[in-house]
């Protein structure tokens, strides 16, 4: 099991692209995704080892120079959190149902790990920025009061930063609904 995930954001596609290889080629850490997002930016995600992570990361922030947009690292990340980024978790039960959106991408990251610390929750999907004209968004599950207190933590977070652009919880979501989330 990985143990950190690293993230930069960058407005120049050509950039970023460059700066993902030096990033796997700096140290023992492999992609999550790397790929472009809307408006016409481009985030590399890397997971390993906390010190591979922070050197890559390091390294990444270099050589993107003017182009970094923003940039994080968080150490002893939830392992839901990679399978969320990829839309490959299908949990076993939806329950109550927690939505978060917000203006960041590396914010919503960071959100979405205290959101699945905080309480026992399943992710359901992180989306960051594709087909969202920059925006990012988390949906998770579990039982109605841990999906409250998921989303007061991670409205903490993103309110903090001044990016949340909305939070909602549904009780019990329709069948109907359910479907469309996956």
């Amino acid at each position: 099991m990985r143990e950190a995930i690293g993230m930069i954001e960058f407005n120049s596609i050509a950039r970023g692209i460059y700066t993902a290889d030096q990033m796997v080629k700096t140290s023992n850490v492999d992609i999550v995704t790397a790929n472009t997002v809307c408006p016409g930016k481009y985030i590399s995600i890397v997971h390993g080892d906390v010190s591979a992570v922070e050197n890559s990361v390091k390294m990444g922030v270099k050589v993107a120079g003017e182009y970094l947009v923003d940039q994080i690292v968080i150490p002893n990340v939830h392992s839901g959190v990679f399978p969320a980024i990829v839309s490959a978790n299908v949990p076993d039960e939806i329950k109550a149902v927690g939505i978060i959106e917000a203006y960041s991408l590396a914010t919503m990251v960071v959100a979405a790990d205290k959101i699945l610390k905080v309480a026992d929750l399943d992710p359901i999907e992180l989306r960051l920025g594709t087909g969202l004209g920059g925006k990012s968004y988390f949906t998770y599950t579990g039982d109605v009061a841990d999906v409250k207190t998921g989303a007061a933590v991670g409205e903490e977070v993103i309110g903090a930063e001044g990016v949340l652009v909305n939070s909602e919880v549904i009780p019990s979501p329709s069948r109907k609904l359910i479907t469309s989330l996956f």
